[in-house]
């Protein structure tokens, strides 16, 4: 077995793209390697041993993130991805492909959703855990007072993503650029 892996520039830093036949399985920063290393072992652990192969578009989405953040903002809509994780980060991971880009959910609203109300807490950490980031877009779930709150990638990314989409969010930093 295989698996398809290449690093893209993008606006906000270089991204590792893995791909396992044709599903996108992870999409992490390069600056976050404790992330990445999470996501290998969580690929291990599920697919067994792989053999990395470089590839210049694994699963189509280089092209697919070439058309997001040249404004194409449903490009990643999509992209067939294959996340590993328990059977509640599953349901959390496929709802957030339901907030549409330029949209935002609390983490209230998720719960709520998935029919666990009280779940806030568990949908963050579930979010916490995405290892398809931008592609199942955890970036679009904020705080009940609508101000940015918790991404693997950093709020500064969150921020810079949330107004690439348009989104609307309360920013206590508005001021503040992107540090990458």
């Amino acid at each position: 077995m295989t698996l398809d892996f290449c690093t893209m520039d993008s606006p906000v830093g270089p991204l590792r793209l893995i791909a396992h036949r044709e599903a996108l399985v992870a999409c992490e920063f390069v600056s976050a390697p404790d992330r990445l290393e999470h996501a290998l072992a969580r690929l291990h652990k599920h697919l067994g041993n792989c053999e990395p192969r470089e590839h210049h578009d694994p699963a189509g989405s280089v092209g697919r993130l070439t058309r997001y953040f040249a404004g194409e903002l449903h490009a990643l809509d999509e992209q067939p991805c294959r996340p590993f994780g328990t059977e509640f980060q599953l349901r959390v991971w496929n709802a957030l492909r339901l907030i549409p880009a330029g949209s935002t959910w609390t983490y209230a609203q998720l719960a709520t959703h998935l029919g666990k109300p009280a779940a806030m807490r568990a949908v963050g950490a579930a979010n916490g855990a995405n290892s398809i980031a931008l592609f199942l877009p955890c970036h679009r779930v904020i705080a009940a007072d609508h101000t940015l709150w918790g991404y693997g990638g950093g709020l500064d990314r969150k921020r810079w993503l949330l107004n690439h989409e348009g989104a609307a969010f309360a920013d206590k930093h508005a001021q503040e650029t992107l540090r990458l």
